[in-house]
């Protein structure tokens, strides 16, 4: 597993050495968008709205939208200076209950390994809080960015869940909030005694993701039928045409060129015959007697 985050858990002036890994994955889907008269695979580029250009990696910032219209531009440097305390730190907040917290407020959970030196510490406040029953809350600095978080103890290690703020939690507000529902006892049993009868223990490994074997099943099937294209092709032809052209202009360039040289050495023949000739009309001139001239 990658290293995602490195810091310490600050627990009043004492700190413990810790590591964070992500606790979870999201394997892809194996979907892409595509061109459908050809199978080529779309790319979404960097393009900027004032002159359509495609902006390169290196010429790319951030700023901050003003109400008028106006950009405020941050560069990375200022960014980075307004990194919080929490940035290589988690720092302890208080402990509470786990029933205490809604799960809408979890986002990603982490698990923290311990450095050498701080694995005792490190131990001791995985048994504290088991034995306290409490979980902490902590604020942390994943990505530049502060977020909420608890530490909790899943199977000997200590878990860093991210949180939302209070403010990005949403409050619902639909009609039938409103009104008032005549739930009758009698069915309220009925359904409790259903629940009752249906409930088990949590087993993970007896859930599995119908619609990821479902899309394997139709690729296989299209695979199988043969319904599949080759996008390459079309780029391997454009290549190959681009080639030969290349080689066809390169051709026609040597040609010219060596056109060129022997009308330039015939050229250049001729201008030295013609020198010659000159020469010895003027000798013979010169040696012919006077009364002749």
């Amino acid at each position: 597993m990658r290293t995602v985050w490195k810091g310490t858990i600050g627990v009043g002036s004492f700190a413990i050495l810790v590591k964070a890994y992500s606790a979870t994955e999201e394997p892809g889907s194996g979907l892409h968008q595509l061109h459908l008269t050809d199978g080529g695979r779309l790319r979404f580029k960097r393009v900027c709205e004032v002159d359509g250009a495609e902006i390169p990696a290196e010429e790319v910032g951030r700023g901050y939208a003003l109400p008028g219209g106006d950009v405020v531009v941050l560069s990375e440097a200022e960014l980075a200076s307004l990194a919080p305390e929490s940035a290589h730190s988690i720092q302890v907040c208080g402990f509470v209950p786990p029933s205490q917290i809604d799960p809408v407020y979890f986002i990603k959970s982490y698990y923290l390994e311990p450095e050498v030196p701080a694995t005792k510490p490190y131990v001791l406040l995985a048994e504290a809080l088991l034995t306290a029953g409490r979980v902490a809350l902590v604020k942390v600095a994943i990505r530049q960015r502060e977020t909420l978080g608890a530490l909790r103890v899943r199977d000997q290690l200590i878990v860093l869940d991210t949180m939302h703020w209070p403010n990005e939690v949403r409050r619902p507000d639909f009609p039938f909030l409103h009104e008032d529902i005549d739930v009758r006892m009698p069915e309220l049993r009925a359904a409790a005694n259903l629940i009752e009868n249906l409930s088990g223990d949590f087993e993970p490994s007896a859930f599995a993701d119908g619609y990821a074997a479902a899309l394997q099943d139709l690729v296989d099937a299209k695979v199988e039928g043969r319904e599949v294209v080759r996008p390459t092709a079309a780029i391997q032809d454009e290549a190959v045409t681009e080639l030969l052209q290349a080689l066809q202009s390169s051709a026609q360039d040597r040609t010219d060129a060596d056109q060129g040289v022997a009308k330039a050495k015939a050229a250049a023949k001729k201008a030295a015959e013609a020198k010659g000739r000159a020469r010895k009309a003027t000798s013979k001139a010169k040696s012919a007697p006077k009364s002749q001239r």
